[in-house]
């Protein structure tokens, strides 16, 4: 949140997929949620950072932002400066972003994984002058929605799991789309699918960069009370638990928190501090390039569950019937937490075929 002016990540589509170039087009918008000031966007400048599994020597990529303003007022320029705006209180304003990647050989551009936007701001007002940054990634690669080969793991006792490949997911996803297109073709009647809390997150756009946030002296005092390999062990881990939580929430968790240690009783601090505590991932909790990034845990956990629940039967084929639907939490530590599960799942063998992280 830029001191009241507010960067969407916004919708995007992809015009041009040529075998050596591809355009990405965007539209983003600001929204000054201030009750009476008038806020300036006087500089918007872009960053690229292309993933790919092949070297980049030859792909060269250039960004553009052209306003788009109410009535179209101050004109577009021809040499791609940003006039400086003024957005009035409970007011937006948009501007397109168009992405261009191509080869200079002439190279199929096929082993592109994905781009990260980096679009920066600077916001004018009351409070001074400041800079802020809007975080975006769109996925440039999609694995085959039915594989060859598909991978089932024996569970000894259980039957079987498959890890579902998708693309990078990113904010433009929509959970049941990517149940639909890659989980759903393998289904049968009774089947369990789980899906990761983090996967989850990502899909709502519940992800922020350290350099958007500012931790105060709480979150510097009280994330020296965890474990180093804890992801609220960092004074920007906790901040983000701290934003959404409360300052006086999180105070009160960790004091008794410390009370209840002294007595032998653990785990209160997540208990009081709410159940966002224990879904913070910290940077280098996920994959890149969400790795640089602090990934918060989902919201809507149950209702998302039962609405792909409720839609799944409408893709099987034969009989009218549904998949089961858990969100969970899995890691590398054989730990299964189970978030939010249609009424069907059998909790004990869920995590039992999970406990060996199958997805790696």
């Amino acid at each position: 949140m830029g001191d009241g002016l507010v960067l969407t990540r916004g919708t995007w589509s992809w015009d041009v997929c040529e075998p050596s170039r591809y355009q990405l087009c965007g539209t983003m918008q600001f929204f000054n949620i201030t009750k009476r000031n008038e806020l300036f966007i006087p500089e918007v400048q872009g960053k690229v950072r292309i993933f790919s599994r092949d070297i980049l020597d030859d792909v060269s990529s250039k960004i553009q932002i052209i306003p788009v303003h109410p009535g179209e007022k101050p004109k577009k320029r021809c040499d791609g400066y940003w006039p400086a705006y003024i957005t009035r209180a409970g007011e937006s304003t948009a501007m397109q972003v168009i992405l261009d990647i191509q080869s200079s050989r002439g190279r199929q551009l096929h082993g592109l994984q994905a781009v990260r936007l980096e679009l920066e701001y600077v916001c004018y007002g009351p409070h001074g002058r400041s800079s802020h940054a809007q975080h975006l990634v769109l996925p440039l690669s999609f694995p085959p929605v039915v594989e060859s080969n598909p991978q089932w793991q024996e569970i000894k006792g259980l039957g079987y799991v498959m890890p579902i490949r998708t693309h990078l997911l990113s904010h433009l996803d929509d959970p049941l789309q990517v149940l639909q297109t890659y989980a759903l073709p393998h289904c049968k009647a009774g089947d369990m699918i789980a899906i990761g809390e983090t996967p989850l997150a990502i899909m709502q756009g519940r992800f922020r960069h350290p350099r958007g946030l500012q931790p105060g002296l709480v979150a510097k005092l009280a994330c020296r009370c965890f474990l180093p390999t804890s992801s609220l062990a960092t004074a920007c881990g906790m901040q983000s638990l701290i934003d959404i939580s409360g300052r006086l929430r999180v105070i009160v968790a960790v004091i008794i928190a410390v009370i209840a240690r002294l007595m032998g009783i653990r785990g209160m601090f997540y208990r009081i501090a709410g159940k966002q505590a224990r879904l913070i991932d910290d940077v280098s909790g996920t994959l890149p390039p969400y790795d640089q990034y602090i990934t918060l845990g989902p919201i809507h956990v149950q209702a998302t569950v039962d609405a792909l629940k409720a839609k799944t039967g409408l893709f099987l084929s034969g009989l009218y019937t549904s998949c089961e639907v858990a969100v969970v939490d899995a890691n590398d530590l054989r730990q299964v937490q189970i978030l939010a599960a249609s009424h069907g799942i059998n909790d004990k063998v869920l995590q039992a075929a999970l406990r060996d992280n199958p997805a790696g």
